[in-house]
């Protein structure tokens, strides 16, 4: 009979969950374009910033995913960083929705990834590496064109939506 470790399922994995979404993050978008050249996006927490020199960018895919292989395929993808009145595209692009972008404003951007208009930020990236750990795979990016717009960010915290509160 096998033995599972304390991180393979059950209530260790679930606290380890819930003591890992203590960690407020912002919300993105990332997009590319499959094979067909059909726009794929998804919702992202899981992006942060990596290196200035060069400009490099990092976010995690769950291996089952249906948009892995499009994200592991192409060349270039884009980050699109959430405003705070994106929050119902934010939810749409976390379902399984088949018409994602038929919702917010997009156009291709400097690499041909879909953009958002009204987006905080942007980067549009080169694809340098994507590696497997654990159950994610690991996107690393070079940011080849950025923008970024004034505005509120939409957060993320104990799995919930949240805005940001007044400065300390």
């Amino acid at each position: 009979m096998a033995t599972r470790g304390p991180f393979e399922g059950g209530a260790e994995t679930a606290e380890l969950r819930s003591a890992l979404g203590r960690f407020a993050t912002g919300v993105t978008v990332a997009t590319c374009r499959d094979g067909d050249g059909a726009p794929v996006g998804l919702t992202v927490n899981s992006f942060g910033a990596l290196s200035l020199v060069p400009p490099l960018v990092q976010w995690a895919l769950r291996c089952e995913s249906p948009s892995l292989r499009a994200f592991e395929a192409t060349e270039h993808f884009a980050i699109n960083v959430l405003a705070e009145g994106h929050l119902e595209l934010a939810r749409r692009f976390a379902a399984a929705a088949t018409n994602r972008f038929d919702h917010g404003r997009w156009h291709p951007g400097h690499t041909g990834c879909p953009v958002l208009a009204g987006a905080l930020a942007v980067f549009e990236c080169a694809r340098r590496s994507a590696q497997r750990h654990g159950d994610h795979v690991l996107f690393i990016g070079e940011v080849l064109h950025h923008s970024a717009h004034a505005g509120t960010p939409l957060l993320f915290h104990t799995s919930r939506y949240r805005r940001l509160g007044d400065a300390l």
